[in-house]
């Protein structure tokens, strides 16, 4: 069965309104839970799919690792010792070199410093003297440098007061803007730890060695360019790359530029161009690798180079950072991917990625994108929720969160695009979890509405509908096919002769509790109680496609129900009592059926002439001397039940007559040869009155009322008190005035 949809309550209404507001304002503020979850999503992205190593990139790491240190001794070496590697580097064809190590102090065994720390006596002056002549291990350094294409690795501070006040450093490298000036997008910082002076000097280059980690201390976005003053320094990747390309400018394309569209708006760098390789960026100059595993073709041992162990094509046209990755060292910080990577690794891994293009882009249009996508999925799922059953749509809010982590993922995967799933797919959970609780409030507040005005006068199977589809209820009034019933208890007057005002009571609910009970079995609905009547109708508010076949076997089940209430009553009374009978009449047709009566007051209940004929009906019973009247459209509707044809019955306000059936009883007695041959007299003897054979039909009914079932006999005095009457006016009459009665 299709499931309805439920309407929108006013709650519901307010749910999605706050919703989608809660969305908006959490997409425009992005508080900083938003943004861990999304961190985190990009995160297990890269640990699904990591970037691979490839053999032949041209960067490798000369790395101060526990080999190096046992063979070299204890970090840090003699800077002869550092002269001498980069003397073998260049050497070997190195395009780069650049050192992620700042070397803010002089050697500590720098020949002066040595001879500062002998003894005073002559002898240990004039070895002194000696070594005051010999070049500083500093000064072997910056020679090596100078020859070399180096990069000087300096560190910028968040606070002046944070390190040793350094000369003034002039950057080494160009810049040069295209388009807006977007100086001061870039991260600022207050303090500087550079290299001597002589380092600097020598160096062919100046490269920032500084991470901006999230607050996790996780590295995921990498300035390109920092500013300390009113000076720009690049990093030390984009560095030694300016240095191994020969190019001695980085341009600076931000907003506005030629070929880029910002509509006269200063929003920030959109990429940094190093001589024909453009390295796309965010806003800030910053950006965001795609992180590989630790892989050792990528390291180089010093203590190997130096021994003369390693082949020429590793270094030859390669980009090599120095730098140590060695735990004891400290120079270890956390990736993606690691929680533990040396930072000189990373420096390669961006080398890596800026020159293979695999960059991972979080585009700028991304965050504009995502709350769009949240809003528009958040009413989407408002106004799929309505029509479907909850375990559906708690299978449409996952399958949209399942699209949308999919679609990221291939996004990441297949383009290097960062895009947020989280935020969506919260909102959407948030919506599918506040939607349904809102539906399931306005189902539960409309189930008991629903109970508490209907029932009273449905059965509970039918309530148990009409609440799961309140929709079929039309408040205001509708039209609909109904078979309607009215039952009454004949004689009242006299029964409740001599009872008092509380018996009377009693007599009067012990005879309406089980013919309710019994209408309410067959799925009747109750329209009202009129003193000792009760009126009732099928087919409304919820459809019930065999309504007559129900309204009859009620009939049925109401005398068998008040037979079972004579016998009680003759039981508690210890002898005779007046029995209790009653009258029924059962019509179908169209109804209009609604709520009816005042502003204040109203009920669920059925108007029109059918239902006049059915109250008819209940009083032309008692006229034929029977219980159960029907019309022919009742009867024609359940054929299967036991009817005896009273021929037609004239009504006041129709032209015509109405063909009238009495209810015997049910399929069961129908299919008996007693009811059978019943029937057939019963045929004859309406045939005669028909074939104007009064006499004849006279006499067949006199036999019938001595030979049809208890109870029948009053049906078959009616008979032969008319017919008798007809012979002997010798005349005939039209069947349409058979009884000649006037049901009024």
């Amino acid at each position: 069965m299709r499931k309805r949809r439920k309407s929108w309550s006013r709650f519901y209404r307010l749910v999605v309104v706050f919703n989608l507001a809660a969305t908006a304002a959490l997409g425009l503020s992005r508080p900083d839970f938003l943004v861990d979850l999304r961190n985190s999503v990009f995160d297990r992205f890269q640990r699904l799919d990591p970037a691979g190593f490839d053999p032949d990139s041209p960067v490798r790491v000369a790395a101060i690792d526990e080999q190096s240190l046992a063979a070299l001794g204890q970090w840090p070496w003699p800077r002869t010792r550092l002269a001498e590697l980069t003397d073998r580097l260049r050497e070997m064809g190195a395009a780069a070199i650049g050192f992620d190590v700042v070397f803010a102090e002089p050697d500590r065994l720098n020949p002066d410093s040595l001879a500062a720390l002998l003894p005073k006596d002559a002898e240990a002056q004039a070895l002194a003297e000696k070594l005051a002549q010999t070049p500083s291990n500093d000064s072997r350094f910056a020679s090596a440098l100078s020859k070399a294409p180096s990069v000087m690795g300096l560190s910028f501070l968040s606070s002046a007061g944070s390190a040793p006040r350094a000369p003034r450093m002039a950057p080494k490298a160009g810049f040069a803007m295209a388009g807006d000036d977007s100086t001061n997008f870039f991260p600022a910082f207050a303090g500087i730890a550079a290299p001597l002076p002589p380092l600097a000097g020598a160096a062919a280059g100046l490269g920032a060695i500084n991470w901006i980690p999230d607050h996790d201390q996780v590295v995921r976005r990498v300035p390109l360019v920092a500013r300390f003053g009113d000076l720009l320094f690049p990093a030390l990747s984009l560095e030694a790359l300016r240095l191994a390309s020969g190019a001695s400018t980085v341009v600076i394309r931000g907003s506005n530029a030629s070929g880029q569209s910002d509509f006269g708006a200063r929003t920030g760098v959109n990429a940094i161009k190093i001589g024909e390789l453009t390295i796309p960026t965010d806003a800030q100059g910053a950006i965001r690798p795609r992180f590989s595993l630790s892989h050792p073709r990528r390291m180089i041992s010093i203590a190997a180079l130096l021994r003369g162990e390693v082949a020429e094509d590793e270094i030859k046209g390669r980009i090599v950072l120095v730098g140590p990755t060695a735990a004891g060292l400290g120079d270890i910080k956390a990736t993606p991917l690691e929680a533990a990577a040396p930072g000189v690794e990373i420096h390669a891994q961006i080398l890596e990625q800026m020159l293979s293009g695999t960059l991972l882009a979080r585009p700028d249009w991304s965050p504009g994108a995502e709350l769009v996508a949240a809003l528009l999925l958040t009413l989407l799922m408002a106004l799929i929720l309505p029509a479907l059953s909850p375990l559906a749509g708690g299978g449409a809010g996952a399958l949209i969160v399942a699209g949308l982590f999919g679609g990221a993922f291939m996004a990441f995967s297949k383009s290097g695009l960062l895009l947020d799933p989280a935020q969506p797919s919260l909102s959407v959970a948030w919506q599918t979890l506040t939607g349904l609780l809102a539906l399931w409030r306005a189902e539960i507040a409309s189930r008991r509405h629903i109970q508490t005005a209907f029932g009273k006068y449905l059965s509970p199977v039918v309530v148990e509908r009409l609440a799961e589809q309140p929709e079929r209820l039309a408040l205001g009034g509708e039209t609909r096919e109904l078979t309607v019933m009215f039952a009454d208890l004949r004689d009242f007057t006299k029964l409740s002769e001599g009872l008092d005002a509380q018996e009377v009571t009693q007599l009067m609910n012990a005879f309406l509790t089980p013919m309710t009970e019994a209408i309410l079995i067959a799925e009747g609905t109750i329209d009202k109680y009129i003193g000792d009547a009760i009126m009732a109708f099928w087919n409304a508010p919820l459809d019930v496609a065999d309504h007559a076949r129900r309204a009859v076997a009620a009939a049925l089940a109401m005398r068998g129900a008040l037979e079972e209430l004579n016998r009680a009553r003759q039981q508690n009374a210890g002898g005779a009592v007046l029995p209790l009978r009653m009258g029924i009449g059962l019509n179908l047709g169209p109804c209009s059926v609604g709520n009816m009566g005042s502003a204040r007051r109203f009920d669920y209940s059925a108007l029109g002439d059918n239902v006049n004929l059915a109250s008819r009906l209940e009083g032309a019973s008692k006229a034929y001397g029977v219980d159960i009247i029907a019309a022919q459209t009742v009867a024609d509707r359940a054929p299967e039940a036991a009817w005896l044809d009273l021929g037609g019955l004239a009504v006041k306000g129709r032209a015509a007559p109405t063909r009238v059936f009495a209810l015997v009883g049910d399929a069961a007695l129908a299919a008996t040869d007693a009811f059978q041959s019943w029937r057939g007299a019963h045929i004859d003897m309406l045939a005669a009155f028909h074939a104007a054979d009064f006499a004849r039909a006279a006499r067949l009914a006199e036999a019938l009322e001595a030979s049809a079932a208890p109870n029948w006999g009053a049906l078959y005095r009616v008979f032969k008190t008319r017919f008798a009457a007809l012979a002997e006016e010798e005349r005939s009459e039209a069947p349409a005035a058979l009884l000649a009665l006037d049901a009024k």
